[in-house]
């Protein structure tokens, strides 16, 4: 079992987190100004990265609240969390 460390709550079992996609997306200013190719491209489209990849996690179990993990997609190994609104440790994502 993927053991995951809460920013708040410290590490527990992967079972009280949902996993909420792909971290950094920036929501478009002006949607209403983005044609239906690129406002199609913001919602579904992905990185899909091998290897370390910046995602989003809620601790639905415990504070139910939000934040980034730094995590290698191929050896499900966590390399880093952080809160939301700070960088990813060695500036990578």
């Amino acid at each position: 079992m993927l053991k995951i460390e809460c920013p708040w709550c410290g590490e527990r079992d992967q079972e009280e987190f949902q996993y909420g996609g792909e971290a950094h997306i920036v929501r478009p200013e002006r949607p209403d100004t983005l044609t239906d190719e690129q406002w199609a491209d913001y919602l579904f489209n992905r990185a899909n990265t091998k290897g370390v990849h910046a995602e989003q996690w809620c601790h639905g179990a415990g504070c139910r609240r939000w934040f980034n993990v730094l995590r290698d997609t191929v050896s499900y190994v966590i390399v880093a969390v952080y809160r939301p609104g700070e960088n990813p440790p060695g500036g990578g994502e």
